[in-house]
């Protein structure tokens, strides 16, 4: 009787990607916590998330060449969960009764910058989803077609997925809210800066060595069996 051959153990899960995973998701909540803040950059409004937020991108291409396109599907998923959590949570701290020590102008102050803003909280998820998972597609096309030209890869799906996270987020928070013009200075502003940190952080898709990619163990597309 012949033996049935073992399953191929699948390749352990390098530490680096338990970091970049971990980096991505901590990012993605920092990014929204500092939107709550808007600044004034060269004279124009800008919230203070868009000079993090840019770099989840880049994050999200290095998890993929470690986790693969699945995992790096629910890495998306998982973190917008996790930031609609955290503005549930902070929604109902800023609901509780606060104690005495604590203060009223205190617990004011508080609600005032961690109370969410639903439309905004929703907004902002719902493009990071959207955004992230059109990242995931082009990054992931681009890979079937060549292992090399890395910065390329990057460089053209956050070509995608910037602009498509602005429109969804801007339209989404703002459209009816703040007049048209704002809204479109609102885009362009964000679309620059998240362009310009997208850029500065393409070189960082090179701290995950070319023998730690797995698209050959996770997303090679499997030959066809002969019949």
């Amino acid at each position: 009787m012949n033996a049935t051959p073992a399953a191929k153990a699948p390749a352990p899960l390098p530490s680096l990607a338990v970091f970049v995973v971990a980096a991505y998701a901590g990012l993605q909540m920092l990014s929204d916590v500092a939107s709550l803040k808007i600044g004034v950059v060269m004279g124009f409004a800008v919230d203070m998330g868009t000079f993090i937020y840019p770099f989840t991108f880049t994050l999200r291409d290095m998890a993929h060449k470690l986790v693969g396109k699945r995992g790096v599907r629910t890495l998306v998923v998982t973190a917008a969960a996790v930031n609609l959590f955290m503005a549930l949570y902070l929604g109902l701290c800023a609901r509780a009764t606060p104690d005495a020590a604590w203060g009223v102008e205190a617990d004011a102050h508080f609600k005032a910058v961690l109370g969410p803003v639903w439309r905004i909280v929703i907004a902002s998820i719902v493009a990071e989803v959207v955004s992230e998972l059109a990242d995931t597609e082009v990054y992931h096309w681009f890979r079937s077609k060549t292992p090399r030209f890395q910065w390329a890869r990057v460089l053209l799906s956050n070509a995608v997925s910037i602009p498509l996270d602005n429109l969804v987020f801007s339209l989404g928070a703002f459209a009816g809210v703040l007049p048209l013009g704002v809204v479109w200075q609102i885009f362009l502003v964000n679309l620059a800066v998240k362009a310009a940190v997208g850029i500065a952080g393409a070189p960082l898709i090179y701290f995950i060595p070319d023998r730690l990619d797995r698209f050959e163990d996770l997303d090679k597309p499997e030959p066809p069996h002969a019949l």
